[in-house]
């Protein structure tokens, strides 16, 4: 009762808006944060208890201006409702709409324009009490005097730089770090999930390109048996059943294709 007290008189998120239209410095900002969230509606396909944000306003009481949010390049929020009711989507995170639940976990990346991620943006977040705070910065890190990827733990009221690739969050019951992933169709330096042995969470691209790697190896594994069987005796009608190829693919093997 005290706390819907306190948000009463708080503006709803159509009140607010939901975007500054602030261009980001590179295609990064979108795509990595993307590639987290599409990850997690893999790993959590049966959970709706989880949200993630990407490039959108967390508003919360606890900075001067109510209406002035803070927009991580991502976050994640645990114990909220996957979809509102009613709605199909959020337009912005607005905590007093959330039962006052913050966000877990925060990442900003850094690009050639500093946007305050190692000061400002931190002392926000530490305010606001989001437990942990990611720093992606693989281009800039020297001119920042940081490393590339820095996680840090909101300890009594203060961030503390952790230790540790990939980077154990217990509450979420999940680790992040870099990783070389399939994106895109090329090889890349990716931000990625990782089980609690430390085994990262393959994109659904990555799946499918093994699955087809596994599906062409056991096909040749086939192949190479035809040319034993018919040793053993077989017809090729009789390698055909029995390895699940088509009789056209075990004469023309053998060579045996009679022409037209």
């Amino acid at each position: 009762m005290v706390q819907a007290d306190l948000y009463k008189n708080l503006p709803t998120s159509d009140e607010l808006p939901d975007a500054d239209d602030t261009p980001v410095d590179n295609e990064d900002q979108n795509l990595l944060p993307n590639y987290l969230l599409f990850l997690l509606q893999r790993i959590w396909a049966d959970r709706q208890d989880w949200y993630f944000g990407v490039d959108m306003g967390i508003y919360h009481t606890t900075g001067k201006d109510h209406r002035v949010p803070v927009i991580p390049d991502g976050f994640l929020a645990l114990g909220v409702p996957r979809r509102k009711p009613g709605q199909r989507f959020r337009r912005s995170y607005v905590v007093w709409e959330e039962a006052g639940v913050v966000p877990t976990m925060a990442l900003e990346m850094v690009s050639w324009s500093p946007g305050g991620e190692y000061v400002e943006k931190m002392d926000i977040y530490a305010n606001l009490g989001v437990l942990y705070y990611v720093i992606y910065n693989p281009e800039y890190w020297g001119r920042d005097k940081h490393q590339p990827f820095e996680v840090y733990k909101r300890i009594g009221e203060k961030y503390h730089l952790q230790r540790g690739e990939p980077y154990w969050m217990p509450e979420a019951g999940l680790a992040i770090g870099r990783a070389q992933g399939l994106l895109g169709g090329e090889i890349r330096e990716v931000l990625s999930w990782f089980d609690a042995e430390g085994n990262r969470y393959p994109s659904a691209e990555e799946q499918a390109q093994d699955f087809q790697a596994q599906a062409q190896q056991e096909r040749q594994a086939r192949l190479a048996a035809i040319m034993p069987l018919q040793r053993m005796g077989l017809t090729p009608a009789q390698i055909a059943e029995a390895l699940q190829l088509s009789l056209e693919v075990v004469e023309e093997s053998l060579g045996q294709i009679t022409p037209d």
